[in-house]
């Protein structure tokens, strides 16, 4: 604070009992770190001695308060830096008093700061001023001071104690400003003196921590737990388990009495499981929680404060001796809790709609959504309403523009409950029911109402279905008390009130009168009647004039819950009969904290003690008369007759009234009255005979307000395990006093607090039980099979969770986990049976397998039946050579190699690759290498391996197989070449090639010291040794150029894929088909790509004349589509390859390691879409996959239309024929695979042919259309077991021949066709026309002729075709949500909108139904204030220390608002990396032989307060103190 007066703020130092006053004239107080100081005012006031006082610059100060005006004193200064950058410090504010008298008040105040955890590496805020003095000499010798904490006497001193010696010594008699005055308590250090703050971090606050953990909290999110456990040592178990304490739990207390032990074990979120130990009393530390544990002779106590680090299940280890008994208690936090949905989408687009919220449950420790049944178990959770409003409030726009907007038609009512009246009770007394239908209605905007569904309705909660209806008692008879005999000896009458009591406890009638009690009697006196007046009966007081004076124990609180009644309060009356009211609780001492909690009355065992007792006081008399004992000694002097003058009876008031409102009674008290002192007397005092009648009168007639009333509860839902219990609360009122009619109220109209219409019940643990899973697959799906299902023993606790336990446990026999099922009978089907006989009597021949059609009877034994019954079923065919003996003079046949004319390209990493010689491979590098040489007549072991044609060399990498296979383990560039496999005299290359960075080919030291690349095929080299080196007829470099441009097109479709995968850009499909995505799905998860030389050479002669440019690139990824497409053809595996697999050309392979592998997860249905043909099979049988058009121009014997479908669960499949459903027979039939089989396919059988494939989450469908031509009548086959005539067949295959092979100007007549026109519908079905003409004459000299003259060229081609078939769908979108979301920039956050996909009716459809259009974004950035933020760092603070390793500085950082420069939560900033708040600094030697230097910046104030003369100031000053 600056101006022209300068003021001073004092400090005093104390350092080893001295006290020295000084003062400073900066204009601000002073404050050394290292030292203590106290405030000015706490210093005698003294002039200045560098001048005099200056006039007051007003504008120099701060603006000031009225109060402050009056009270003298200068406005408040801007706060201090904080005395930490963490952990907890102070901060201080100063003002200055503007007179020259004393002003009233503190000149100084104080608030806390840096509030955050400091960084784990920080350190002890008390231990790091410890270490401040380790550089400083004490008694002569520098030592390593650790700190003292917890001292009751002065905590804010600063004690420590030498680490070696264990000298404990108070370096300062202050602390630093922000210490804590102990370590397990928030209040800190301020000035030395001890100030207490709160949870809430605030000076001078109480509020302190619930139960649960939370500031101020009112312990609802969490729960008190309590049980015990007894041992069973006769269960011939070791140990067992007492409780599992859930994760977050608090102030958990267990206490085991009896010989056993107690042990912890701990498992966290992440599954990592740990064990604890207890060996004798003290702290242990177990998963970031600290436990104390005390062992005593008798028993042993765990006590853990919490919250806990994990799962904790205390275990007991059992001991011999008597059963141990184990009490436990503890606080659980409640981690399911309610939380609100956004609002589902608007009811209408337009006009005026509604939309509601939900309410989901949501569990805190895993952050997911659960199932509701979670938060229903705590009574405490209520779920909140649904929530409803309006949306989509703007006007319809009417179709001719003019339509005018009626005050009706504006908006659309919102849905609400519509009930019928009630039916009459079932009783009229005594509990019954009436019931009505409750339905939710919607009433358009012409007024119609209309039935919708209930969740429409659910903003507001629906009306009851059911109510309990006269739940009052029947009136009863109600008998009163007999009044006294009417005589005082012998035989009188003696008289009693019966009234018919409703409910209500009123005299109504209503009762049945055969059953009324009587009211009158003889009685008789025993006394007789002969007899003189003194021995007259005495009669027996009245009960409302009796009163019990109990002196009743004072019962404390313990540990256990016990029934605490507080004191009686006051008689309800001063005078006569009254009663008495007191409050009884179960409550409970929790000794950890030390606190009194309040139980619910069943956790209270035994009777629990009355709250109402009557009261008399002293009677109801104005006059004050004698003495008692004055009165007794005069009845003794007074004569008989003379007393019973001096007595009478008298009435005195009215007992309380019967009821508090609806109108009671009120009974007059008749009392025995002195006439003379008017005082009660005893009763026998009075003549009993002149006892006056019993006087009632009315009382509380006004109406009763509206009150609770409570059905009983209904039993409880579980039998164990803590179940629920419910009843009906109902707010009722009766209309007036002779009514027996209640109406029910609403709540609202009743006072506070509802009674709980549920509450818990059988809370204890339940016996373990068995559980049973849902029975898994039949093991065979006919003919018999097993299934089996998973059993276990569990157990529900008393805090509904469950345990599973060993099966030992469950005392009941386990019940079956295996049964039989799948019990019908089997379909035939083909057997394989042996093998045929050697189709040559010597030398090389074969053999076919065997095979006929057999079915499973009932007894499970394999019948032959027809063949024909297998007839629709594909008959098994397999082939295997034989020689049964060398022929005569035969020679034997040279060795041969099964070589693989094959290219291999790893597309990614894996572990282990089985590749066959006779190719060329380009594989990563750290790839294991099995390669094969399969052969013939040649033992395998017998193979030997050249590479370069030289043999190989022993390498530690490099390995033979007994099988003959080589084995190359983590291949590098040095394994690069050509490798040689010789059987005898046959020999077989492979090239192997290794892939560098950058897509690009390694090259092997030997090639690079060579001058580049190997040219093989060069003539016989001799070597240095000698050695002739072979030709190797294979070009080594023959495919490198177009494999690394395949690399390269892969590298750059992966680059544009993880650029169309960024979070910044919105998730767009782009427009190619399913197909497309689907190729470029597999193509990403190949392991390796494999191709035939010869297409390779065919792609090379292709792109001979195409050097650069984008028709190579389009070549080259038309290829690698092509090796996507035909992925699957054949079973050929680089993983498990087969010793008989031969030598293929059918087409390029894919590699993908274990599909089933990435099958187990549920997914839809998928149709694979393959190559037109699918293996080699005859040309009189077709196979078609599905997806692609047939056409078929000469006849065939079978046409299979293949329907391949992938899912989980697995899909079903289903053929359907132009939309109709297909019938089939004896031609026309399914196959085992799911796939179609046509046989003799003809005109009949052309159609649109779809197969569809089902499951739970959705279907989807292929079509093919099938056309003939050229086919007619029955179709001739050449073929043996088809029975065709030859002739004919040769005639008819002509035919067609020369019709096939008629083009161009060779035809006189031909079809001529037009373009397709456009698709009359972009969706959901058009058609496409075409003009087809009949041309005649020679190409360019063609006339048009009638179409009848093509017709025998050719069936004429269609005109007319379906397209565009799928359903019309659209993405539509909601409005945007408000900007609101995560800030992710500056000024930025997100926000968010449904999108979803609708047809053309607005109707919501699965969202693959939109999968071909450009899909919405959902999410995107907005710009708002909010996120206006930054982190704002303050300066470095001086180092602590200008030497040593001690020092530190630290730097305020704070979340500021860019705009209003307001401080937030750091989290909001936290899109950018928090800045550092503490760092070391002046970490360099000091030097402490023989130099004298300073190693604090406090030293100019050293030498100004005179300090040096105190050794520990001179050693750290000893620069400015030496000229002193």
């Amino acid at each position: 604070m600056t101006g022209r007066y300068s003021w001073t703020a004092g400090l005093l130092l104390l350092a080893a009992c001295v006290k020295v006053a000084a003062w400073a004239n900066d204009g601000d107080a002073v404050f050394i770190r290292e030292f203590t100081l106290i405030r000015r005012d706490h210093l005698p006031e003294e002039p200045l001695q560098d001048g005099g006082q200056k006039p007051v610059d007003p504008s120099s100060r701060t603006a000031r308060s009225e109060e402050d005006r009056d009270t003298l004193w200068d406005a408040w200064g801007s706060w201090s830096e904080c005395s930490r950058t963490c952990g907890g410090g102070a901060s201080y504010s100063l003002r200055r008093c503007l007179s020259s008298k004393t002003c009233e008040g503190q000149n100084i105040k104080y608030r806390t700061c840096s509030n955050v955890d400091c960084p784990p590496d920080a350190g002890d805020f008390r231990e790091q001023q410890c270490s401040a003095h380790a550089d400083v000499r004490f008694q002569g010798q520098y030592h390593e001071w650790l700190p003292v904490s917890n001292d009751p006497d002065n905590p804010c001193a600063l004690k420590c104690k030498a680490k070696v010696s264990g000298l404990v010594v108070e370096l300062a008699p202050k602390v630093l400003d922000g210490t804590r005055c102990y370590t397990e308590s928030l209040d800190m250090c301020i000035s030395g003196v001890c100030q207490i703050v709160g949870c809430d971090h605030e000076l001078g606050s109480t509020a302190k921590e619930d139960n649960c953990g939370v500031c101020n909290g009112d312990g609802s999110s969490c729960r008190l737990v309590r049980g015990h456990y007894k041992a069973q040592h006769a269960s011939g178990k070791t140990e067992d388990t007492v409780v599992l304490v859930p994760y977050k739990s608090r102030h958990v207390r267990l206490v085991l009495k009896g010989p056993d032990h107690l042990y912890v074990e701990s498992k966290t979120l992440q599954g990592l499981k740990d064990e604890l130990v207890f060996d004798n009393t003290g702290q242990y530390h177990l998963e970031n929680t600290s436990l104390d544990f005390q062992k005593l002779s008798d028993k042993e106590i765990l006590r853990i404060t919490g919250p806990l680090g994990a799962d904790f299940t205390v275990k007991v280890q059992f001991a011999s001796g008597a059963d141990s008994v184990v009490q436990y208690i503890y606080y659980q936090p409640i981690i399911h809790r309610w939380r609100e949905t956004d609002f589902f989408p608007c009811s209408l687009t337009c006009g005026g709609g509604y939309q509601l919220t939900s309410a989901e449950c949501f569990d805190l420790r895993s952050g997911r959504v659960v199932v509701d049944q979670y938060c229903h178990y705590y009574p405490e959770n209520i779920k909140p309403k649904p929530k409803l409003q309006e949306c989509n409030m703007e006007p319809c726009l009417a179709s001719d523009g003019y339509k005018q907007i009626m005050p009706y038609d504006l908006y659309q009512p919102l849905p609400r409950w519509e009930s019928s009246p009630w039916t009459a009770c079932s009783t009229s007394c005594g509990g019954g029911i009436q019931s009505r239908s409750v339905s939710c209605v919607e009433e358009d905007m012409q007024g119609v109402i209309t039935p919708t569904e209930e969740w429409k309705c659910l903003y507001s909660p629906k009306t009851a279905i059911i109510q309990p209806c006269n739940t009052y008692d029947c009136p009863t008879w109600l008998a009163q008390e007999w009044s006294p005999c009417t005589v005082t000896c012998g035989q009188g009458l003696r008289y009693r009130v019966v009234l018919c009591i409703d409910h209500r406890g009123l005299h109504a009638g209503g009762c049945n009168p055969t059953t009324k009690p009587h009211i009158k009697e003889e009685c008789l006196v025993t006394v007789p009647c002969y007899k003189s007046i003194d021995t007259l009966p005495v009669e027996a007081k009245p009960v409302w004039h009796k009163q019990a004076i109990e002196l009743e124990e004072e019962i404390v609180v313990t540990e256990e819950p016990t029934f605490i009644p507080g004191p009686w309060q006051p008689c309800s009356r001063t005078c006569g009969a009254g009663t008495q009211l007191r409050s009884v609780k179960c409550q409970v001492m929790l000794s950890f904290s030390q606190t009194v909690a309040d139980l619910p009355s069943d956790e209270c065992e035994g009777l629990k003690p009355a709250t109402r007792q009557p009261c008399y006081r002293n009677p109801c008399s104005g006059v004050l008369g004698k003495g008692r004992e004055e009165e007794e000694v005069e009845e003794e002097e007074e004569e008989t007759p003379r007393r019973e003058e001096l007595h009478d009876w008298e009435y005195e008031g009215f007992t309380e009234c019967s009821e508090s409102c609806g109108g009671g009674v009120q009974e007059a008290v008749v009392i025995c009255l002195n006439k003379q002192t008017r005082e009660a007397a005893d009763q026998n005092l009075c003549v009993s005979s002149g006892r006056p009648p019993q006087l009632l009168q009315d009382c509380k007639t006004q109406p009763c307000p509206p009150r609770w009333d409570t059905g009983a509860w209904s039993s409880c839902s579980a039998t164990c395990g803590v179940g629920l219990m419910t009843r009906t609360v109902a707010c009722t009122h009766r209309p007036s006093r002779d009514s027996n009619r209640t109406e029910v109220l609403r709540e609202e109209d009743c006072q506070k607090p509802t009674p709980s219409p549920v509450q818990a019940c059988n809370r204890f643990d339940c016996p373990p039980m068995w559980d049973t899973r849902d029975w898994g697959q039949c093991s065979h799906s006919c003919g018999g099979g097993f299934q089996r299902r998973q059993v276990l023993c569990k157990q529900r606790l008393a805090d509904g969770s469950i345990m599973e336990l060993p099966d030992t446990f469950c005392p009941s026999k386990s019940p079956a986990n295996r049964q039989p099922c799948s019990k019908q009978e089997c379909p035939p089907h083909w057997v394989t049976t042996d093998w045929s006989q050697c189709s040559l009597t010597c030398g090389n021949g074969i053999q076919r397998l065997q095979s006929v059609c057999r079915k499973q009877g009932a007894d499970g034994i394999l019948w032959n039946v027809d063949p024909g019954n297998c007839s629709m079923i594909a008959r098994p065919t397999r082939i295997r050579q034989c020689s049964v003996t060398p022929c005569e003079n035969s020679v034997k046949p040279n060795p041969t190699i099964l070589a693989k004319r094959k290219v291999y390209i790893q597309w990614r990493k894996g572990k282990k690759l089985h590749l066959v010689v006779g190719g060329y491979a380009y594989l990563l590098p750290w790839t294991t290498v099995v390669l094969r040489c399969p052969t013939r007549h040649f033992r395998k072991g017998h193979i030997r391996w050249l590479k370069e044609g030289k043999p190989l060399v022993g390498l530690p990498h490099l390995s033979m197989t007994s099988q003959g296979c080589m084995k190359i383990q983590q291949i590098r560039a040095s394994d690069a070449g050509i490798y040689t496999c010789v059987a005898g005299q046959a020999q077989e290359h492979f090239v192997l090639q290794v892939i560098g960075s950058k897509h690009k080919l390694s090259v092997p030291e030997s090639r690079l010291l060579a001058g580049g690349r190997q040219k093989v095929g060069q003539p016989d080299v001799t070597t240095t040794t000698g050695e002739r080196v072979q030709q190797l007829p294979i070009s080594l470099n023959q495919y490198d150029n177009i494999v690394e441009h395949m690399l390269l097109l892969k590298g750059s479709l992966q680059d544009q894929k993880d650029m169309a995968d960024k979070p910044t850009q919105p998730s767009e499909k782009s427009h190619s088909s399913l197909e497309e995505e689907r190729a470029n799905s597999e193509r990403s998860n190949l392991l390796m790509l494999i191709a035939d030389t010869q297409r390779l050479d065919e792609l090379m002669d292709n792109l001979s004349g195409v050097l650069e440019g984008p028709r190579r690139d389009r070549l080259i990824a038309q290829f690698l589509s092509e090796l996507t497409t035909t992925q699957g053809e054949t079973n050929e595996s680089t993983l498990h390859p087969t010793e008989s697999a031969e030598s293929s050309t059918q087409g390029p392979l894919l590699y993908k390691p274990n599909i089933l592998a990435h099958t187990s997860r549920p997914r839809s249905p998928l149709i694979i879409q393959r190559s037109r043909k699918v293996g080699v099979v005859p040309s009189s049988e077709i196979t078609v996959n599905v997806g692609v058009p047939v056409l078929l121009q000469k006849p065939v014997a079978s046409l299979e239309l293949r329907c391949e479908s992938v899912g989980n669960p697995e899909p079903s499949q289903r053929w359907t024929k132009n939309g109709k459903e297909l019938h089939y027979n004896s031609r026309v039939g399914l196959l085992p695979t799911g796939s179609l089989r046509i046989r003799s396919p003809s005109k009949l059988d052309e159609g649109l042919y779809t197969c569809t494939a089902r499951n739970r989450l959705g279907s989807t469908s292929r079509s093919s259309w099938l056309q003939t031509t050229g086919v007619k009548g029955r179709i001739c086959v050449q073929a043996n077991d088809m029975g065709a005539n030859g002739p004919i067949c040769n005639e008819r295959n002509n035919t067609s021949q020369s019709a096939g092979l008629c083009h161009g100007q060779a035809c006189p007549l031909r079809w001529r066709v037009d373009p397709w026109s456009l698709c009359s519908a972009s969706c959901g079905g058009g058609s496409q026309t075409r003009t087809v003409r009949c041309l005649k004459g020679l190409e360019g000299r063609s006339t048009e002729v009638e179409s009848q003259h093509c017709l025998g060229t050719g069936r004429r081609p269609s005109n007319t075709r379906l397209c565009n078939l799928l359903p019309c769908a659209r993405w539509a979108t909601t409005h945007w949500g408000s900007c609101h979301g995560q800030c992710v920039g500056p000024s930025l956050a997100t926000q968010h909108r449904h999108v979803y996909c609708q047809d053309t009716n607005a109707t919501k459809v699965p969202y693959r139904m939109c999968s071909g259009l450009q899909r919405p974004s959902s999410v995107k950035n907005c710009s708002t204030q909010v996120c206006a933020l930054h982190w704002r760092v303050g300066p470095w603070t001086q180092c602590t220390a200008t030497c040593g390793r001690h020092g530190f500085q630290s730097r305020q950082v704070t979340c500021l608002h860019s705009r209003t420069g307001k401080a937030t939560r750091e989290h909001h900033c936290m899109w950018r990396p928090r800045p550092p708040s503490w760092q070391r600094c002046n970490v360099v030697s000091c030097g402490r032989v023989g130099e004298c230097r300073d190693s604090t910046r406090y030293c100019v104030k050293v030498r100004q307060l005179d300090l040096c003369p105190l050794p520990q100031f001179k050693n750290r000053c000893c620069h400015s103190c030496r000229k002193t």
